[in-house]
């Protein structure tokens, strides 16, 4: 679940996630409410997904803000979250949209192997045990050339939470033919403020 761009939370699990899913909108990245906001996620993930229409995998969706970005530039959209509460509200944000939204775990999601063409994560691998372990399961979910888009990043100055890049980038080598990084620190669009710890994409063709 996308959690961290406050770096209020300590750790991932330990937040009551169907509690915090009627105010998860408040924030201004993951509601997207302010149009330059949504605007620039909208930029972004042009940059990232495939040009052509593409079976995409939201994990850990939330609410479904990136989701219906990606399905309103004609992707086939899944969503999964462990959250009741988020998945109701992400099926409403989605309604009308070729997207699904599934309750489910996003380290081992209920859907088959080899169905998609894009993996998207934001703010959910450093929360998760294993993660070596998870993207070598996200891993046998795509498609021959597809790609993952991870967005992450390392929150907090006292008690300093989520993953470096060279974590990520590190994990994914064994898994990915090319891999490229795109910090976005320095962009206080995507965020709705400016930002001075480290946030990034990575993207990784398989």
């Amino acid at each position: 679940m996308d959690d961290a761009s406050t770096g209020e939370w300590t750790a991932g699990t330990d937040v009551d996630w169907d509690a915090q899913a009627a105010v998860f909108d408040d924030e201004p990245d993951h509601g997207l409410r302010a149009p330059e906001i949504r605007a620039a996620w909208g930029e972004r993930l042009r940059g990232w997904l495939p040009e052509q229409p593409s079976d995409l995998l939201d994990l850990g969706c939330g609410t479904g803000s990136l989701a219906l970005l990606a399905a309103e530039q004609g992707h086939r959209v899944t969503g999964v979250d462990a959250s009741p509460s988020m998945v109701e509200r992400a099926r409403a944000k989605l309604a009308g949209r070729d997207a699904r939204v599934l309750c489910g775990d996003a380290a081992v999601p209920p859907v088959p192997e080899g169905g998609y063409d894009v993996i998207l994560v934001r703010h959910v691998l450093w929360t998760l045990p294993g993660p070596a372990e998870v993207l070598r399961h996200w891993r046998t979910l795509l498609r021959p050339g597809g790609r993952f888009v991870l967005v992450e990043g390392v929150w907090g100055s006292l008690s300093p939470v989520g993953m470096p890049v060279d974590k990520v980038t590190g994990l994914l080598a064994p898994l990915a033919r090319r891999i490229r990084v795109e910090p976005l620190s320095d962009d206080p669009l995507l965020w709705g403020r400016p930002v001075t710890d480290e946030r990034y994409a990575v993207l990784a063709e398989v």
